[in-house]
């Protein structure tokens, strides 16, 4: 058994491709050569941000012999149909096996060397590689049909044992060279096998493992900064990418000048990690520190200081473009910068920013007024107060879209408007529901729960999905270019963590909010049928109780008596269905002597329907499932001793009118119908 390695050198592939093309050149690989009959014993894959590599350990020198069988026509065929299957097979009538009067076609196919399968299947990987953004490069580019790759391909090793693969990929041949670090090793290397790849790199200054280069970047930074007296701000993603912008990474701790540091948090953090990819510090008190780490991918003569000094300049440039923008807004009150929200048109049929602002502050005020968002019990803060400062956050929100900051930092929004109203003095509740009101942005978010914040979270959250839906502009499959998704699931969040209590959508918005509903309560071990079944009910756009209903519900299919209780009503449900007999359609017709069960049933009933139906009148949806519970008996019973298609058309009749009582007495509480089981 031999080992294969392949190496496709290139220009610089981009960070955030990496990983994925890693996985994605050992699968296709794997299917590739599967195709042939061969399978490796393990395959490993590489990536650098020059290299994509593959060692398949374990292959044999050669396929398995094949001997493939086709079934042709009967011996006593039609010659027209002996002839089709000649030509497909490429056979003659000599070649054919009989076996009771049955024509075959038997071909033997030999091994092939595992060497002329790969030189097959690597130029297929490559040209059919699935790089989410390629390019083409070079005169042959001028050609659709020329070679689409990440950055210009430049050089391919394809070793099986210590034997170069031989193929060609657009011009490119196929060999044993490749090259080290840029800068450390630029000149070529000559790779002997699989076996010595890694530890021939390494001596270049190129670490092949991008798991390894993770680790170098993590565990200096934090050595570094513990040297300095900091902790590195944790960023997962910051060490991958930094990982992925170097082959021999190597982190470097700079400082800045600490009068920066009046910039917010923020500001100075966005600048560090998304513009110059440095890793940020808190000091020992967890705050920000006036000091970043730097990855740099060479070992420098200097110890690095050359390299932290120009980084320094670089991120001292763009501070004081911060602190410009800064100092600049600061100057123009939030009331002035949201007169200016007329000018931005928030989309062609709703109108500009300015109009949704003055939605958002009407619908806030409207869920103040009906008392849906109240003062919050720990704070000081009547009603008229909530009110205005409710009515001050909604009208300002958006404000900070205009200002310098925002302008070059989109990511900020809402944040600086919350800095800026402080500095202006406006109420903290009113700075932070500024800050917040996108809150949540997804799962995981913190969930916003000072009453001002609420209010025009929702209120913003609220009027997107009802002004979009408003003119159908709806999301389609993968497609939410207005994520109206996220937008929904931030509300459920909102409503539910703060149990607001009031009729949140009707029609077709109500099914939307259904949908994320499900969603969302999957990861809280909440079943998708059993809100399904609480929906069908219809009337139901209060999502708190909806939840206490489903999760009432939840808990009680789970028992003995909820499991049979669905049991005796699916059984009951199929035959009114088989029958036609809508609901309430059914009706007793005429007197007979009762079968004691059936007597026993309808006194089940008679005490279950009003006790189930006072419970759900004052939202006790346990006490509605344990009014429910005791039908169980009675209802196994009925089925065991009594026959509904009776032959007496009015024993028939008032059985049936029964099983519709059962079903009405149910669906009180939820279409069961709707639960799998």
């Amino acid at each position: 058994m031999t080992d294969f390695l392949l190496e496709l050198l290139s220009e610089e592939i981009p960070a955030r491709m990496q990983e994925k093309a890693a996985a994605d050149l050992a699968r296709l690989f794997k299917e590739e050569i599967g195709k042939a009959g061969l399978a490796a014993e393990a395959i490993e894959s590489f990536v650098t941000p020059r290299r994509l590599a593959l060692i398949a350990r374990g292959l044999p020198g050669e396929t398995e012999a094949v001997r493939e069988e086709t079934k042709g026509p009967r011996a006593s065929a039609p010659p027209q149909a002996l002839e089709g299957f000649l030509r497909k097979t490429g056979l003659a009538r000599e070649d054919l096996v009989e076996r009771d009067g049955v024509l075959f076609a038997i071909v033997e196919k030999p091994g092939r060397a595992t060497t002329d399968v790969l030189a097959q299947a690597i130029p297929a990987i490559v040209r059919a590689f699935p790089w989410p953004k390629s390019m083409r490069w070079g005169v042959a580019s001028g050609s659709t049909a020329s070679l689409r790759w990440v950055r210009p391909l430049q050089g391919i090793v394809a070793l099986f044992g210590d034997d170069v693969v031989p193929f060609e990929i657009d011009g490119i041949a196929s060999g044993a060279a490749t090259v080290g670090h840029r800068f450390h090793h630029p000149g070529a290397i000559t790779i002997g096998s699989a076996q010595d790849y890694a530890a021939k790199l390494r001596a270049c200054h190129v670490i092949v493992d991008a798991a390894e280069r993770r680790a170098i970047v993590r565990d200096r930074a934090a050595a570094l900064a513990a040297e300095a007296g900091f902790s590195v701000v944790p960023d997962e993603g910051l060490v991958a990418e930094n990982a992925g912008l170097t082959e021999w990474p190597v982190p470097l701790l700079g400082r800045f000048d600490p009068a920066f540091l009046e910039v917010p948090r923020e500001v100075i953090q966005l600048t560090l990690r998304t513009n110059q990819k440095y890793f940020v510090l808190n000091d020992a008190e967890g705050r920000l520190a006036p000091a970043f780490i730097c990855t740099a991918n060479i070992e420098a003569s200097d110890g690095g200081a050359a390299i932290v000094a120009g980084n320094g300049k670089v991120l001292a440039a763009r501070l004081s473009d911060a602190r410009f923008f800064w100092e600049q807004d600061l100057k123009v009150p939030l009331e002035e910068q949201a007169k200016k929200l007329d000018q931005i048109v928030f989309h062609e049929k709703l109108g500009t920013v300015a109009d949704k602002v003055d939605r958002v502050v009407a619908l806030a005020r409207w869920l103040v007024d009906t008392k849906v968002v109240k003062p919050g019990e720990d704070v000081a803060q009547p009603e008229t107060a909530l009110f205005n400062n409710v009515s001050n956050a909604a009208r300002l929100a958006k404000a900070d879209l205009v200002t310098g900051m925002v302008g070059e930092f989109p990511e900020l929004q809402g944040v600086m408007g919350g800095y800026y109203a402080r500095a202006q003095g406006l109420p903290d509740a009113v700075a932070d529901a500024i800050r917040d009101h996108y809150k949540p942005a997804g799962q995981g978010d913190d969930v916003p729960t000072a009453p001002v914040t609420v209010a025009v979270s929702l209120a913003d959250k609220l009027d997107t999905l009802r002004a979009f839906f408003g003119i159908d502009e709806k999301p389609t499959g993968s497609r939410d270019p207005f994520a109206l998704r996220r937008a929904a699931l931030g509300v459920i969040q909102l409503i539910t963590a703060n149990d607001l209590r009031f009729a949140v959508a009707r029609g077709e918005l109500l099914d939307f909010f259904a949908d994320r509903l499900k969603v969302q309560q999957r990861e809280a071990g909440v079943r998708h049928d059993l809100i399904d079944a609480v929906f069908a009910l219809g009337g139901e756009d209060d999502l708190v109780r909806l939840l206490a209903r489903v999760k009432a519900l939840q808990a009680f299919v789970a028992t003995e008596d909820g499991a049979n209780l669905l049991a005796g009503y699916k059984r009951a449900a199929n035959i009114l269905k088989k029958e036609g007999i809508e609901a309430g359609a059914a009706a007793p017709a005429g007197d007979y002597a009762l079968e004691p069960a059936e007597a026993a049933l309808i006194a089940a009933l008679d005490r279950a329907e009003p006790a189930a139906a006072q419970a759900v009148e004052t939202e006790d949806f346990e006490g509605a499932m344990a009014a429910l519970a005791p039908l169980r008996g009675p209802i196994d019973a009925f089925f065991t001793d009594v026959t509904v298609n009776d032959s007496d058309p009015d024993k028939r009749a008032a059985r049936l009118a029964l099983l519709d009582r059962i079903r009405a007495a149910v669906h009180k509480v939820a279409d069961f119908g709707r639960i799998e089981g």
